[in-house]
């Protein structure tokens, strides 16, 4: 079986394709990675054949720009607010033609054309596709391979979907706009294929959290569990890292990808290293090198660095701090750490952290109220009492019983449509 792996040039969201991207090369695939020139050395990195296709999207160039939205607290129109009751319909359509607009047409129109290209010369079986990604699933449908949706965390994509259709529903037909579908259709059209929800939700989607912290989704959506799998990119473990600590260890780990495009981070990291000078832990900073030159001299229990991977730091630590990103919980929940969540309202971080915070698993605090003695308290009590450990360990189990990268490699097989013989000997003939 051939497989498209379609990501649009973000680091943080290819990195959660790659375990099943490597289960499927296991089992004896076809693996190709599509995606903007940008993201070459990522997947290069991963050990993941690459085709660059079209050109690299503009968005946080545009982002940093756009004076009415802040990165950090402004959060994503829709998404950012879906914990919360419906907006009036002429907000939500308002929000929904936005982030269309500045978000998904952006990254997803300059590689459209190639990516159908590239999947009709090369004629995957399957195309596997990160919930923005949209042209992966028109590409999928313009060379009749099956398409499957990957999220990096819990489906919220599929949930504010839900959400939208219910209120357009509520509307006069004069009234029901729907600008993702508008522009989907057209961009499909252009390729021979008919916009239909698949083009939004795939013909599948993949489920990568434990049940307890699944979001509601539409109805009828065909969910396919899987094991997440902690995967931070190509790194070398320190030798520090391989010596247990002599004292509870704490991780300190507030994203990557925020800080990096729009120059800082969603909480301030003096304040939280000043609220743990005082307790007898370990404190492990994960800051670039930039970052850490900002700081000036530092309590004598933390120890600086500028990149650990987060799946081998994770399992040495006795709790965490965290800025709340999924890759991040689930990476520390994985290992079964209890973790302190400072999420910024940005996308799905407040729904995630109080997900795992209603768990026993997480002590949750408000980002633009946090002081050293909230931070202090809230890792003494992760630290101290058995519970969160307990519940973040238990936490631990449920994703480790999920089906594994693996297990999931059989079931995307299956979904594939079977090509005929004279297709099968033609590729094998078209081997080197």
């Amino acid at each position: 079986m051939r497989v498209v792996v379609s990501s649009l040039a973000e680091r943080t969201n290819f990195l959660s394709m790659v375990p099943v991207a490597w289960a499927l090369r296991a089992a004896g695939h076809e693996v190709l990675v599509a995606s903007q020139p940008a993201l070459g050395g990522v997947v290069a990195d991963a050990g993941l054949p690459f085709a660059p296709v079209g050109r690299d999207h503009g968005f946080w160039r545009h982002l940093t720009a756009r004076s009415s939205f802040d990165g950090l607290r402004g959060g994503v129109p829709l998404f950012s607010e879906y914990g919360g009751p419906a907006k009036p319909w002429h907000r939500t359509l308002e929000d929904y033609r936005q982030v269309v607009t500045w978000w998904w047409r952006m990254v997803n129109d300059p590689m459209l054309d190639d990516l159908v290209a590239l999947c009709r010369s090369w004629r995957p079986d399957l195309v596997i596709w990160e919930p923005i990604t949209y042209s992966g699933a028109v590409a999928a449908e313009a060379c009749g391979a099956a398409h499957v949706r990957h999220p990096w965390g819990g489906d919220l994509f599929g949930a504010v979907r839900w959400r939208f259709l219910q209120q357009r529903a509520e509307q006069p037909e004069a009234d029901r706009e729907d600008p993702l579908a508008d522009w989907l259709t057209g961009r499909a059209a252009r390729h021979g294929v008919e916009f239909s929800e698949t083009l939004i939700h795939g013909q599948a989607t993949i489920e990568q959290i434990p049940a307890c912290l699944h979001l509601p989704t539409p109805p009828g959506l065909n969910y396919l569990p899987m094991r997440y799998v902690p995967y931070n990119g190509r790194a070398l473990v320190p030798d520090w890292l391989r010596t247990p600590p002599e004292r509870p260890r704490v991780g300190l780990s507030l994203g990557t990808s925020t800080a990096a495009w729009l120059g800082r981070f969603g909480i301030d990291v003096p304040m939280v290293l000043e609220g743990l000078s005082d307790l007898d832990v370990e404190v492990v900073a994960t800051l670039p090198e930039d970052e850490q030159a900002k700081l000036g001299a530092v309590p004598g229990n933390v120890r600086l660095v500028d990149y650990v991977p987060l799946h081998a730091l994770a399992p040495t630590c006795d709790a965490m701090v965290t800025h709340g990103g999924t890759g991040t919980v689930l990476t520390g929940l994985a290992h079964g750490v209890p973790q302190v969540v400072a999420p910024r309202p940005t996308f799905d971080e407040p729904l995630l952290a109080s997900a795992v915070a209603a768990r026993g698993a997480a002590v949750v605090l408000d980002p633009e109220r946090v002081d050293p003695d909230t931070v202090g308290a809230a890792v003494r009590t992760l630290v101290n009492e058995p519970g969160p450990a307990r519940a973040a360990r238990e936490l631990g189990r449920e994703i480790a019983d999920l089906p594994t990268p693996a297990q999931l490699a059989d079931t995307l097989t299956a979904l594939a449509p079977t090509k005929d013989a004279d297709e099968q000997m033609r590729r094998e003939r078209a081997r080197p």
